[in-house]
């Protein structure tokens, strides 16, 4: 979660879930700078480990026989970013709904404070036996929607 070394970024929302990552070389493509399919496996590693903060992890979708799949990102990469560089994850819930949620996430560089990334991401809740979109369970509501954050207008 957010720590006092993570209050002076300018987050997009408040009180962001943060994970804290250094580039390391596999992450480095030709030009020299992190891939963007990089990027795509972080948001995806962040999400995870905010989910499972919230008590839903891969054996609770499991249990409950749905979890949440994509449905739609949007990824946007702002500046580059290069070996060994300390980097800070976050992502918020902002909204939640019966059938999918929203997720926005947002990558800081820690040595300046720059936003690197920025990505959406819309969740839709399906049967993993069917395969088939269907309501959220209990369970998934009620955590969810306990995290959702509404975006800041501005």
């Amino acid at each position: 979660m957010s720590s006092p070394a993570t209050a002076a970024i300018a987050w997009d929302h408040p009180a962001p879930f943060t994970l804290s990552l250094r580039v390391q070389g596999e992450h480095i493509d030709l030009m020299g700078h992190v891939n963007n399919v990089v990027y795509l496996k972080w948001l995806e590693d962040v999400a995870w480990a905010h989910s499972v903060a919230l008590g839903l992890g891969p054996a609770q979708y499991e249990a409950l026989g749905h979890g949440m799949v994509v449905r739609q990102h949007e990824l946007t990469y702002l500046q580059a970013t290069r070996l060994d560089e300390p980097l800070l994850l976050a992502t918020w819930i902002t909204g939640a709904d019966k059938l999918s949620l929203h997720r926005a996430f947002q990558f800081v560089r820690e040595a300046d404070g720059a936003t690197v990334f920025r990505g959406r991401t819309h969740y839709v809740c399906v049967d993993i036996a069917e395969g088939k979109v269907r309501r959220m369970p209990a369970a998934f509501t009620q955590a969810y929607g306990a995290a959702a954050r509404p975006p800041v207008s501005g």
